[in-house]
C-alpha cells in the first residue's frame, strides 16, 4: 500500500468516527425529548450547539495552531465529549420520564462542547496530512469526507431499528463511538503547530489573526451570508422526525412508515449527501463558490417547502422523500465548499483558527440564532393545537423557513461579489 493510499484511508476512518459521533442523536434527539415532555424545549438543546460554536471551534483552533497537535487535540475533545454525553445518556436512565431539564441539559451541554470543535480539527488534520501527501484538497478530500456522512448513516439506522430512537440509549451510542475515536486520533499523522517566537504582534500571540480575515471585504461578506445559511442548519435536525412523529396521532397515519420510521426517512438526507459530496470538485472548478452558494441557497428553499407540503402516504412520501435528497445539495455545497474555500483563501499558519471561524459563524451565531428562532416559530403555530390543525401549524412553520432561506438567496446574489476563474481553479 502506497503513502497516498494510507494516508486516504486513515483519513475516511477519522471522518467515519467523528460523524457516527454525531449521527447517534441529532436527528433522533427531538423524538426522545418529545417523548419525556421537553418538546417546547428542543430548541434550546440545538442552540447550546450554537452557542458553544461561538467560541469553542476558533478557541480549539487557536490551541492546535499554538500549542497542541491537531489530531491529539481532536481524541482529547472526543474524550470529553463521550464521557459527558453518557452523563447525560445515564440521567436519562436513572430518572426515566421524570428526568429533569437541567439533569440532562448541563452534561449534553457540555458534551457539545467539546464535540462541535472536532468538525473543524478533522478538517485541519485531512488538509495537512493531504498537502504533506501531496494531494488536492479540492479534489481529493471530498471523497474522503463522504465517509463522514456513511458513518452519520449507519448510527441513524442503529439508533431506528434497535428502536433507540426515542430512548436515552442513543446517548450510549455516541459515547461509544467517541471513545473509539478519542483513541484512533492519537494514531494519525501528526499536524504542525506555529511557535513563532520572533512575533511581537498581539494578535499574532493570543493566535487571533484569523479573526482579520473581517477586514477583507469579500470573505467578510462571505462570513456574513455563511452565518444567515448557518441559522438553516439545525431547523430540520430538530424538528423534521418530531414532525413526522406527530403526523402519529392522527389516526390515518398512525401506522404510516414514515411515521414509525421517521429516522430511517431523514437518513435519506445523508444518502444523498455521500452523492453531492462528490460533486463537489466538479462544480467548483466548473461555476466557482458564488454559484455553488446560490444552488445551496435554493436547495435549502426547496428542502423546506416540500416538508410543508408533504404527507404521510401517496404523493406526499414522494414530497418527504425529494426533501431529503435536496438535502445533500443544500448542506454540502455550502458546508463542505465553503471549508474548501476558506481554506483555500487563507495562510497555512491560521488553517485551523481559519476553520474555527468559519464553524463559529456558521455552527455558532447561525446555529444558535436559528434554532431559537426556529422553535419560536414552531412554538407560535402549533401550540395547544391537535389533529389536522396541528399538521397545518407544522406546514405553515416550514413554508416561513423557506420564505427566509429565499429572501437570503436573492441578496447574497446581488451582495457577493466573486468572478471565477475556471483556470485558475
Amino acid at each position: 500500500m502506497n503513502q497516498k493510499t494510507n494516508i486516504k484511508i486513515r483519513l475516511i476512518m477519522m471522518n467515519f468516527l467523528i460523524f457516527a459521533v454525531w449521527g447517534a442523536y441529532l436527528c433522533s434527539l427531538g423524538i426522545y425529548l418529545s417523548h419525556i415532555g421537553m418538546g417546547k424545549n428542543i430548541g434550546h438543546f440545538f442552540a447550546v450547539q450554537g452557542i458553544v460554536s461561538l467560541f469553542m471551534p476558533a478557541l480549539m483552533g487557536i490551541v492546535a495552531d499554538k500549542w497542541i497537535p491537531a489530531q491529539k487535540l481532536l481524541g482529547i475533545c472526543h474524550f470529553l465529549s463521550a464521557v459527558f454525553i453518557a452523563i447525560a445518556g445515564y440521567m436519562g436512565m436513572r430518572y426515566g420520564s421524570e428526568v429533569t431539564f437541567g439533569q440532562i441539559f448541563h452534561p449534553y451541554s457540555l458534551a457539545v462542547a467539546f464535540f462541535m470543535p472536532t468538525i473543524a480539527l478533522g478538517n485541519s488534520v485531512s488538509y495537512n496530512a493531504l498537502t504533506k501527501a501531496g494531494m488536492d484538497t479540492v479534489k481529493d478530500f471530498p471523497p474522503i469526507r463522504v465517509f463522514g456522512t456513511i458513518g452519520f448513516i449507519v448510527s441513524m439506522w442503529i439508533v431506528n431499528f434497535t428502536g433507540f430512537k426515542d430512548s436515552y440509549m442513543q446517548l450510549f451510542v455516541s459515547a461509544a463511538w467517541g471513545l473509539v475515536l478519542a483513541v484512533y486520533a492519537f494514531t494519525l499523522p501528526d499536524c504542525p503547530i506555529n511557535r513563532d517566537k520572533k512575533s511581537s504582534s498581539i494578535v499574532d500571540a493570543l493566535g487571533l489573526r484569523a479573526f482579520t480575515l473581517f477586514k477583507d471585504s469579500k470573505m467578510c461578506v462571505f462570513f456574513i451570508f455563511s452565518f444567515l445559511l448557518g441559522m438553516c442548519l439545525q431547523v430540520t435536525n430538530g424538528f423534521a422526525t418530531p414532525y413526522l412523529d406527530d403526523y402519529g396521532k392522527l389516526p390515518e397515519f398512525a401506522s404510516a412508515f414514515v411515521v414509525r420510521h421517521s429516522v430511517f426517512l431523514s437518513s435519506i438526507s445523508q444518502v444523498s449527501e455521500t452523492l453531492c459530496i462528490l460533486l463537489i470538485p466538479f462544480f467548483l472548478r466548473r461555476y466557482g463558490i458564488k454559484k455553488v452558494m446560490i444552488i445551496s441557497f435554493v436547495a435549502w428553499v426547496l428542502r423546506f417547502a416540500l416538508l410543508g407540503a408533504g404527507w404521510p402516504s401517496g404523493f406526499g412520501v414522494v414530497l418527504f422523500v425529494l426533501s431529503m435528497i435536496v438535502y445533500g445539495v443544500a448542506f454540502d455545497f455550502f458546508n463542505i465548499s465553503g471549508s474548501l474555500y476558506v481554506d483555500k483563501n487563507t495562510d497555512v499558519g491560521i488553517r485551523s483558527s481559519a476553520q474555527g471561524v468559519f464553524m463559529m459563524m456558521t455552527n455558532g451565531f447561525g446555529a444558535t440564532i436559528g434554532s431559537l428562532c426556529a422553535q419560536a416559530v414552531v412554538n407560535h403555530f402549533i401550540a395547544g393545537k391537535t389533529g389536522e390543525s396541528l399538521m397545518s401549524g407544522w406546514s405553515t412553520a416550514w413554508y416561513v423557513f423557506a420564505g427566509f432561506t429565499l429572501v437570503v438567496t436573492f441578496l447574497f446574489a446581488l451582495v457577493f461579489k466573486y468572478k471565477h476563474d475556471p483556470k485558475a481553479a
